[in-house]
């Protein structure tokens, strides 16, 4: 009798423990489904008052969170507490407490990371990204390269690191070893990355980007709109307008930069008329465009001379909610200074709620050259002077000089030439925001 009822003593019923486990359950889950991080970690030190026991997922949970904040001293102080708890050698707490340190404080995460006994792929893919975000691609690499094992995910964030660094010829060279050497499948995260590179490589680039997208249609993948998107950006980059419509068109669901790429990628390739059209498409889908998509929309108009378009477009950035760009005020000077409406282009200038930069600059003086229009320099000569550096800007200079030299005042253009050589500046060629051909 007395041996049954020690053993009820000892062991708790299958209905206590049930409601222990949905005790523990119901803490994380509040955690977990916090509206903000500050409530997460209120509800966190609740459980500390009330002396409910902690698991690993309420502590995952709100260091997630709280990471957020990027609260180093918060996060030292909720390290402190899971050593106390005893957590800290839990695999995957310690490789969240890392992430918390890489998006807070990168010096204390690499200091965690040197006395760690013990190491899992995903603290060493942890490490990775926190060097790349850094800018710290070649120690980035060096961590990949003395991984002991390696997984997908290590694969991904170096060629992901690579790619957005705009090393795009490294982080290709680094998924060929993985698929050639490696014999490892690429998902669909390496995927889009991958093709984000190839977009940016010529016709090297878009044969290894067919070959993903051969693999993609060969592996039944369906066409989100990231991977989709990548694609149409692949393809557009590339000159393969229809190709990269024929993806669009398959893509079950876009969204801005869905459209945003097909626009931009038209408009490059001087597909004036379509771009407009697309535009049109998109508006009547209900999406609401972007600055990227304006920038499109006004490079298109100045490829083809759309003065009234370009003008309807302009004043279209403010009715969207949006603020004009440097490149859409640079956008405008090209389309009225290459129709000869140097005023207007001017006017641009002078209005706009931004400082005109040396392009801009730039784009104005060449209109002014190209249509003799030599007696404007005198203008905006003390303006552009002021803000073009001689270390950058030689092209500015010598374009000045020039047109100096052919509105017949020699002595200005001496005066010029001068000042490069006190200031020894370098001679490059000058640019615009819209090139023909491009």
């Amino acid at each position: 009798m007395f041996g049954n009822l020690s053993s009820h003593l000892t062991r708790p019923s299958n209905q206590l423990l049930s409601c222990f486990v949905k005790c523990f359950n119901s803490w994380a889950l509040a955690i977990r489904n916090a509206s903000s991080p500050h409530q997460a970690l209120s509800l966190y030190s609740q459980m500390h008052r009330h002396s409910v026991p902690f698991d690993t997922f309420s502590i995952l949970f709100t260091l997630k969170s709280c990471t957020h904040l990027r609260d180093i001293a918060l996060i030292q102080h909720l390290h402190s507490h899971i050593l106390k708890l005893g957590f800290s050698s839990h695999v995957y707490v310690a490789a969240s407490i890392l992430n918390a340190y890489v998006v807070t404080s990168f010096a204390d995460a690499c200091i965690l990371f040197d006395e760690m006994r013990f190491r899992n792929t995903v603290t060493w893919n942890t490490m990775i990204k926190g060097y790349s975000r850094s800018g710290e691609l070649e120690k980035a690499n060096l961590v990949f390269e003395e991984m002991p094992v390696r997984d997908i995910a290590s694969w991904s964030v170096i060629i992901a690191a690579y790619v957005n660094s705009g090393n795009y010829e490294r982080g290709l060279s680094l998924f060929r070893d993985m698929v050639m050497n490696e014999g490892l499948k690429p998902d669909q995260l390496i995927s889009g990355s991958v093709l984000s590179g190839c977009a940016h490589i010529g016709s090297h680039g878009l044969l290894m980007g067919k070959s993903v997208h051969g693999f993609m249609a060969k592996n039944g993948w369906e066409l989100n709109v990231e991977l989709g998107t990548a694609l149409v950006n692949m393809y557009a980059k590339s000159g393969f307008l229809k190709s990269a419509c024929q993806v669009f068109q398959l893509m079950k669901e876009r969204n801005v930069m869905s459209w945003t790429t097909l626009i931009c990628g038209s408009a490059q390739h001087g597909y004036s008329e379509e771009t407009l059209t697309l535009f049109e498409m998109m508006q009547k889908e209900g999406v609401i465009p972007n600055e990227l998509t304006f920038t499109g929309i006004l490079s298109a108009c100045v490829h083809t001379g759309l003065i009234d378009e370009g003008r309807r477009y302009f004043k279209m950035i403010g009715e969207c909610g949006l603020e004009p760009r440097i490149q859409h005020y640079g956008c405008m000077v090209d389309l009225f200074g290459k129709a000869g409406m140097l005023e207007e282009a001017y006017e641009v200038i002078m209005t706009m709620k931004l400082e005109p930069n040396v392009v801009i600059w730039t784009s104005f003086l060449s209109t002014c050259k190209e249509h003799g229009k030599f007696e404007m320099v005198e203008r905006v000569v003390e303006q552009v002077l002021k803000m073009i550096k001689p270390e950058n800007d030689g092209g500015v200079y010598t374009l000045i000089a020039d047109l100096y030299v052919l509105g017949g005042k020699r002595d200005a253009a001496e005066m010029v030439r001068k000042l490069m050589v006190s200031q020894n500046v370098r001679k490059v060629r000058g640019s615009s925001f819209v090139r023909s051909g491009a």
